[in-house]
């Protein structure tokens, strides 16, 4: 089965779990916390195991999910030799259990540690970004991205996570913006998609694991946009460490966003 064909058959097992299993429980999800501080509710576990069971069907392959145990990641990814799935079950916990509708169900399918199709799913908008490598992003069938990126920094609209990177880069960023003007939304895989879209135009984000951006930068790519670490070195996929990533929806603006951000952290 090509590529895209598989991550439509993705897109219908991702937009089954939302119906089935996490939209029935918005609005009356109570948030726990993890060790790491991070929002737990039971609709994770639940979109996790509905995930778990089906996506065997697609590809019969191990599992990396954000709510799985650390030796459990590593597990999955070290005997994935064909293939391994990478699932965030609920991205933007915060927001679904405060009522904000924006989170989404984030899985990809990587082959070495390459994503090869993957889907973000947000079911109270219903709108459904996928990809296949080398054919292309998609926004409910219709090809990202969806608009022109900004010419110059200075014209860009910056999605920032403040609270993940450090006080003197935040300062800078505060104090002398080089952009536009800037947003955060709580969901990283959504904020990948955006940048795809052209809703965004650069990004940051202090400190990304494997299922925040598994899907979201093969989405990226294929819409033509550019990614890598804070350091300006590649993105390479694993499931540990976090990372800081920069991205920008071109590859002129990914340049000029990471020369402002180097010389100011």
């Amino acid at each position: 089965m090509p590529l895209l064909a598989r991550a439509r058959a993705l897109e219908s097992v991702v937009r089954d779990v939302a119906r089935e299993t996490i939209m029935p429980r918005f609005l009356q999800a109570v948030r726990q916390h993890k060790a790491d501080g991070s929002s737990l509710t039971d609709a994770d576990l639940a979109s996790q195991q509905a995930l778990l069971m089906k996506l065997p069907e697609l590809e019969p392959a191990p599992v990396i999910s954000e709510e799985m145990t650390p030796a459990r990641q590593l597990e999955s990814w070290i005997s994935g030799h064909t293939g391994v799935w990478c699932i965030d079950p609920i991205d933007g916990t915060t927001n679904f259990a405060n009522g904000i509708p924006l989170f989404a169900v984030s899985v990809a399918f990587l082959v070495g540690g390459t994503p090869q199709y993957g889907v973000v799913y947000n079911p109270t908008t219903d709108e459904s970004f996928y990809a296949a490598r080398g054919s292309g992003a998609w926004l409910n069938g219709q090809r990202l991205p969806l608009r022109p990126a900004a010419t110059h920094l200075k014209y860009a609209v910056a999605g920032i996570d403040f609270k993940r990177i450090s006080d003197r880069l935040a300062s800078s960023l505060v104090v002398r913006p080089p952009y536009y003007s800037q947003r955060n939304f709580g969901s990283s895989a959504l904020e990948w998609c955006f940048v795809a879209a052209g809703r965004l135009d650069t990004y940051l984000h202090g400190g990304q694991a494997l299922w925040d951006y598994a899907a979201g930068s093969l989405i990226l790519e294929e819409a033509g946009g550019v990614y890598g670490v804070l350091d300006g070195g590649p993105l390479e996929p694993a499931p540990l460490p976090k990372r800081a990533v920069v991205l920008a929806s071109t590859p002129a603006l990914y340049g000029e966003w990471l020369a402002w951000l180097q010389a100011h952290r």
